[in-house]
């Protein structure tokens, strides 16, 4: 049956039954639909212009974390934005002047970044990239971030009585399709260039939406609060309402880095975490009772101690169907909590603009403390474990000053004392876990790039070779490692006789010691590393050699002639190129190496920009005819195979694959290179080809316009 104009409607919200006009409900569906669509573009923009991005800035993992940090920040922004507009101006003045911006937006599309933006050194690119995404998107993304608080205003001042909180979830709905559609649709069939230009354009849509409500709004009547009767928060509850956004935003970025720098900074592993952030939001500020405190709590101290648990040295090898879903479900618990608080402490919609501002000003402080500060104030990854800590104190002291806790101004009940007791021992053990991470630590420095540790050990199951003399034996069992996260980024025995060994992934029966071998049978080589490490390469070097390494990170550089002597002991002769590798590649003429080595990883985590057609195409231009290209895919969680094998066919060229097993008497981990190179090479290369194994399907290509993790997930 339908109902005929002029007649009322049903809306079921909950248990109660609210009658509305007709015309009252088409209004709260356009308004709806603006803030969900705005929400929408908000979000999905954030992987679409980090991804074109990353490649510039080296393919880290911290490439995320400053993006969230510009999001956080004009987010702020925009709800500030909010907030003076609906207080210090009349409505129509402030439907003027958002009309105008919106006018003005529309001049700055496209959002695609030049690529006069690309850094040409190995400097530090976070201000870079905050300066580049303000020129390329600033004002777009700040007024679809006040977008939701704006309209959320201009509804409630038309309709007393109404609550327009379930919009701010409707909002968060909408963010979270954005997310999800990027990995699932967007990013699998369609290219970065034509991502942004269509983004552009349904952001054009939404600006006309955004501007014909404002117009239409114009003509609507005012209902001005009576603000003498509803009490103003004071500045403890407005901290309170800063700290508990704060303490959330600060754990998704916490949890993404942590969980990125051992994959790989790609958007896929970004949007998991947001999106349970964003899910946090949805369902406290949906209305419907689903958090419940008793509930919450219990399960927020075992997703802390789950944490806690797996934040071990000895866990720090977990599976990654173990670590996904730990980190992922203790992030959306804590993350349900912070904003379950956060929802009870709401204020009455008068402060509405003022409640969403404190809330994205919280947001900015966590991004910020995890992006900039972090880096700058921890020699290690200790952002997450300080942020568990603080969700935990925080909790602590919310429960405290709730008169309808248990816990309201305790002292000495046992129930409280218990809590107490509970949330020092949480903040003993993660004190306990970072000292634990320093155990045996020769040297631990941290930048942008990510965290670097030197850890002098003794290894009792590696023995002096035969023939071989130290000055003691225990100096024989000695050995310095590299490691970047938990991966050993290169080691070297520290006795005389034996720190010319080439260890690690590097061995003689590795693919790039067979390649170096063979080769080198037909007089000097000309040798490029892409990835310096320890320099453990450089003990194949011998005279007349020539060895180039390209390291985007300073620190390595500073570590490998500091804390090794792979490069000062050998005998070829040696240059160290500092910049991305590929940036670097493409301003150079020609090289003419003889093998060029990618080996770029930090932590476990790969530059994607590293494995595309594009990619390879520049290393083979930097070869002779008869090169070889040696690629590093030694990996926990990736197959890289079918995307090294696609490249390599679309090139016309053949790829072996090369396992060689571990040996701990002589310091050499399992490693798996792949070689290509022309069909003509390897049939002269017998050597070669009877120590590895052809490479034959299946494909997976990646280019700089697409590549996708989840096919190559193992």
């Amino acid at each position: 049956m339908g109902i005929e104009k002029g007649t009322k409607a049903a809306v079921f919200v909950g248990a109660d039954v609210t009658v509305l006009p007709e015309s009252r409900l088409a209004s709260k569906f356009v308004y709806g639909s603006t803030i969900f669509a705005s929400a929408f573009l908000l979000f999905q923009v954030e992987p679409i212009i980090a991804k074109i991005i990353l490649p510039w800035m080296g393919g880290a993992a911290a490439v995320w974390s400053v993006c969230l940090l510009f999001f956080q920040a004009v987010l702020l922004l925009g709800y500030l934005y909010a907030h003076w507009l609906s207080r210090k101006f009349q409505p129509q003045v402030q439907h003027r002047i958002h009309i105008a911006l919106l006018a003005v937006s529309l001049l700055t599309l496209p959002i695609s970044p030049r690529e006069s933006w690309k850094p040409t050194g190995a400097e530090d690119p976070a201000l870079r990239i905050l300066v580049l995404l303000t020129m390329t998107m600033g004002l777009p993304y700040f007024l679809l971030s006040s977008t939701s608080p704006l309209l959320q205003a201009w509804y409630a001042r038309t309709r007393p009585g109404v609550s327009p909180y379930r919009f701010y979830a409707l909002s968060n709905s909408g963010s979270l399709l954005g997310l999800l559609s990027y990995p699932l649709l967007v990013e699998p069939t369609i290219s970065r260039v034509h991502q942004a230009v269509g983004w552009s354009i349904a952001y054009s849509g939404v600006a006309v939406l955004c501007a014909l409500i404002a117009l239409r709004a114009r003509g609507e009547s005012v209902s001005d609060f009576s603000q003498e009767q509803i009490s103003r928060p004071d500045w403890k509850m407005r901290l309170l309402w800063a700290a508990l956004a704060a303490c959330g935003s600060a754990l998704l970025l916490g949890v993404t880095n942590h969980i990125s720098q051992n994959i790989a900074a790609v958007p896929f592993l970004w949007v998991i975490p947001l999106s349970l952030y964003l899910l946090s939001f949805i369902l406290c500020f949906e209305g419907r009772a689903w958090y419940r405190r008793g509930l919450w709590l219990r399960l927020l101290g075992l997703a802390l101690g789950a944490m806690a648990y797996a934040l071990a040295p000895g866990y720090a090898s977990v599976p990654l169907y173990v670590l996904l879903p730990l980190y992922g479900i203790g992030l959306f618990v804590c993350c349900m909590v912070c904003h379950g608080e956060l929802v009870r402490l709401k204020p009455h919609p008068v402060h509405l603009t003022s409640f969403y501002f404190m809330v994205a000003l919280g947001g900015a402080i966590g991004a910020w403390f995890v992006a900039l500060l972090a880096p700058r104030l921890f020699s290690g990854w200790y952002e997450l474990p300080t942020s568990m800590a603080a969700c935990a104190v925080l909790v602590v002291i919310v429960l405290h000053r709730d008169p309808g806790s248990i816990f309201y101004r305790a002292r000495r009940k046992p129930a409280w004392l218990g809590l107490v007791a509970l949330t020092t021992a949480l903040i003993a053990n993660l004190a306990m876990t970072a000292r634990a991470q320093r155990a045996h630590t020769h040297l631990m420095v941290r930048n942008f790039y990510g965290v670097l540790r030197v850890a002098d050990l003794i290894a009792p199951g590696i023995v002096m070779m035969k023939g071989q003399y130290g000055p003691s034996a225990d100096e024989d069992l000695r050995y310095r490692e590299l490691l970047n996260g938990t991966i050993d980024h290169g080691m070297q025995f520290l006795a005389p006789t034996r720190r010319h060994e080439p260890t690690s992934y590097y061995s003689p029966e590795s693919g790039i010691g067979v390649a170096l071998k063979a080769v080198g049978k037909e007089g000097p080589l000309r040798v490029g590393i892409i990835g310096l490490g320890a320099g453990t390469l450089a003990a194949y070097g011998r005279g007349g050699d020539s060895y180039v390494f390209y390291e985007i990170n300073p620190l390595v550089l500073q570590i490998a002639n500091r804390e090794f002597s792979f490069l000062r002991d050998s005998a070829a002769q040696i240059k160290v190129v500092l910049g991305d590798a590929r940036r670097s590649l493409e301003t150079e003429q020609p090289e003419k190496f003889d093998v060029l080595a990618v080996d770029a990883f930090s932590g476990d985590s790969i530059p994607v920009h590293l494995l595309t057609r594009e990619a390879f195409a520049l290393y083979f231009r930097h070869l002779k005819p008869n090169g070889i290209l040696a690629v590093h895919i030694s990996n926990k969680y990736l197959n890289l195979e079918p995307v090294v094998y696609a490249a390599a066919e679309r090139l016309n060229k053949k790829a072996y694959r090369f396992d060689n097993p571990p040996d701990a008497h002589r310091g050499i981990h399992h490693a798996t290179w792949v070689l290509v190179a022309s069909p003509q090479v390897f049939a002269v290369q017998e050597q070669i080809t009877s120590a590895g194994t052809a490479v034959s399907g299946p494909e997976q290509l990646w280019m700089d316009d697409y590549s996708s993790l989840l096919r190559v997930l193992k």
